[in-house]
């Protein structure tokens, strides 16, 4: 039986290489497209391993208008989309916000220009929490207004959900869509075959743990410990990336499906928060190292506290986590020492 094609940009990158693995293993054809602008060609390779095939890729911007023609047209009967392609770091979005605004708004205009050009409706959309803002109470469900965003990539996340219900809305629309807000994805593929993979120094706790376990780091730095939460350290919601690769699969069949609103948001998290201090704690337990760390001051653009009410997502989306923190942790440990391994 033929597989349904979907594309899957920013395919190459951590959570879409997961992604990649659960829509294949869920028995659709992904088809990726990432520059590697945030990513590494080895993600590929590991993906091939899992799975024991070569997925289609293009190696282009999504920003390129005529590339990403040409990828509609070689594919053809392309039947959805998954948009992972963005750049995600708040704190270099503070520093650069001319290049977010530029890459996560102009990526996702010319995506759906070629996707109405080809006549492809459906689009699971890679939206985040910071779409919140600093909520005035938690949990956030998606009924929680979304404020003044606490960063310029906060801000391109409400653009492109803007965007996405304004053209969904209009009378020659014919665009269904799934704004999937994501919390804190963490951890790696069971086969420590690919996971978290930053250029550079982290932007995020996770890696920047098991780099520091690992000795590549000298200490992993707490961002502020007087903020209003049990511990003073901030809050988040972390949620196993597999879990979250299994949400778009289960999106993706939902708008294939038919079912469902024109646009549908869904938050993607545990439903638990957890303190910085708590997830170092955890990973000590998980994976017995013991961590080397310090207090630092608070990063700008940081929200104190925020994690999902995931009712919705579990009576309406039919779907919910099912990984521990500790399993998260323990699985970004072992991707850790596979790349400390070559």
């Amino acid at each position: 039986m033929e597989r349904t094609k979907i594309l899957v940009t920013g395919g190459a990158g951590y959570i879409g290489s997961h992604a990649v693995v659960e829509l294949y293993e869920a028995g659709f054809q992904p088809v990726i497209i990432d520059n590697f602008s945030n990513s590494q060609q080895s993600a590929l390779a590991g993906v091939e391993e899992i799975l024991g095939v070569k997925i289609p890729f293009h190696g282009i911007d999504c920003n390129d208008i005529e590339a990403m023609r040409a990828v509609f047209a070689e594919e053809g009967s392309l039947k959805g989309v998954i948009h992972f392609a963005a750049y995600k770091a708040v704190g270099e979005s503070i520093q650069k916000p001319l290049e977010y605004y530029q890459n996560n708004v102009g990526s996702l205009l010319t995506l759906l220009q070629v996707m109405r050009e080809f006549g492809v409706a459906s689009l699971v959309f890679s939206s985040s929490c910071t779409v919140y803002g600093v909520p005035d109470a938690l949990p956030v469900t998606e009924q929680t207004p979304t404020k003044k965003a606490n960063s310029p990539y906060g801000a391109t996340k409400q653009m492109c959900e803007d965007i996405l219900r304004d053209v969904a809305a209009a009378p020659a629309g014919g665009l269904r869509t799934i704004l999937l807000r994501y919390f804190n994805p963490i951890g790696a593929h069971a086969s420590a075959k690919i996971g978290e993979l930053p250029l550079g120094v982290p932007q995020n706790l996770i890696p920047y743990v098991t780099q520091t376990a690992a000795g590549i780091r000298e200490k992993l730095t707490i961002h502020g410990n007087t903020y209003d939460t049990p511990d003073g350290t901030n809050i988040r919601d972390y949620v196993h990336v597999v879990d979250l690769a299994k949400a778009h699969v289960v999106a993706v069949q939902r708008l294939l499906d038919g079912t469902g609103d024109t646009v549908e948001t869904f938050n993607v998290g545990t439903g638990r928060g957890n303190s910085v201090l708590e997830v170092v704690q955890a990973f000590e337990r998980a994976t017995g190292q013991k961590l080397n760390y310090t207090i630092g001051p608070p990063r700008p653009g940081d929200v104190p506290a925020i994690y999902a009410d995931v009712t919705k997502s579990v009576q309406k989306l039919g779907f919910q986590t099912s990984s521990t923190l500790e399993e998260a942790l323990a699985s970004a440990w072992k991707w850790q020492l596979s790349l400390a391994n070559g």
